[in-house]
């Protein structure tokens, strides 16, 4: 048995497998990336109150001399089983290294891949039909979000895809799919465009606002973030039948209907939820880059073929 091995039981420390399975339920809930396991990390103490870790056990280190310069280094014992867990996920392809996933997203982070992902649906008891509506990143799948992000804004932009006339999807159009529902959620900072709610489930695995799409897919509007917003639930089903639209200048632009509503439709409460919307007229929530904002031509097809503008 290797000193580490006889310092970990010593110490009464938890399997490293059991550590594994562990680090892969709480990617799940960390949107599918963690860092590293430095000293203060959140994540570092997290996962040692999962164990109820005792003060002795999570303060408890290694020594290794250093023979050529004759010194002594000590290493956190817990932060070590981190680590070691980890890098066997990593092994496994089950995650991304810090060093990968630092060239993708400037973070030094561990990050689920695809096979990581449905390993962590099983362990969470999801469905992996869930997966399609779940934030969760993956290695594979931020790839494709980072070309949606970095992409050129075209003048003359498109918002029509053709290619989704194709009856049966490809894995690379589902996963295209998850990278523009992360994309423009990501872009958005989680929260709603319009009304700015952000939160998340208790579980803190799915967030309440989803990325709707402008040309909806049903009129093959593109996976890409020119023709996508972040909505909360309502907002994106008052948008995607027409009870409000967006300006060029991305103020709201309310249906004239919303004045012959009940006197008793569109309240939460007391509240009237779209009476607001036809008063404020104010201007969405964006992005700070300019970019990724919703393209006009999406806009105004949304204009001229969602939105109620006169009464029936």
């Amino acid at each position: 048995m290797s000193y580490e091995s006889k310092t970990l039981k010593q110490f009464g420390m938890p399997a490293q497998k059991r550590v594994e399975r562990t680090l892969l339920r709480i990617l799940l809930k960390y949107d599918g990336a963690i860092k590293e396991f430095g000293a203060g990390e959140k994540i570092v103490g997290e996962i040692a109150n999962e164990f109820a870790l005792t003060e002795r056990q999570r303060a408890a280190f290694l020594e290794t001399i250093y023979r050529k310069e004759n010194r002594l280094k000590k290493s956190n014992l817990w932060h070590r089983l981190l680590f070691r867990s980890a890098d066997s996920l990593a092994k496994e392809n089950l995650v991304s290294r810090p060093s990968e996933t630092l060239q993708l997203t400037k973070r030094r982070e561990w990050m689920l891949t695809e096979k990581g992902f449905d390993a962590a649906l099983r362990l969470c008891d999801v469905p992996i039909s869930e997966k399609e509506n779940l934030p969760t990143k993956s290695f594979e799948v931020q790839k494709i979000v980072n070309k949606l992000i970095e992409s050129p804004k075209a003048q003359d932009y498109d918002p029509f895809d053709k290619s989704k006339k194709v009856v049966k999807k490809t894995q690379q159009a589902v996963m295209r799919n998850r990278a523009f529902r992360l994309a423009v959620v990501e872009a958005y900072e989680q929260r709603c465009a319009v009304c700015g709610l952000k939160i998340k489930s208790p579980d803190s695995i799915k967030w309440e606002v989803e990325a709707a799409h402008i040309v909806p897919n049903c009129s093959f509007g593109r996976d890409d973030i020119c023709n996508g917003i972040a909505l909360c639930h309502l907002h994106h089903w008052a948008f995607d039948v027409g009870w409000f639209t967006l300006r060029d200048d991305y103020k709201v632009l309310a249906s004239p209907e919303i004045q012959h509503l009940p006197t008793d439709f569109g309240k939460i409460g007391g509240y009237e939820i779209f009476r607001v919307l036809a008063d404020q007229r104010a201007k969405i929530h964006l992005p700070s880059r300019s970019q990724i904002h919703p393209h006009r031509n999406a806009l105004r097809w949304h204009r001229e073929n969602i939105f109620h503008q006169q009464c029936l």
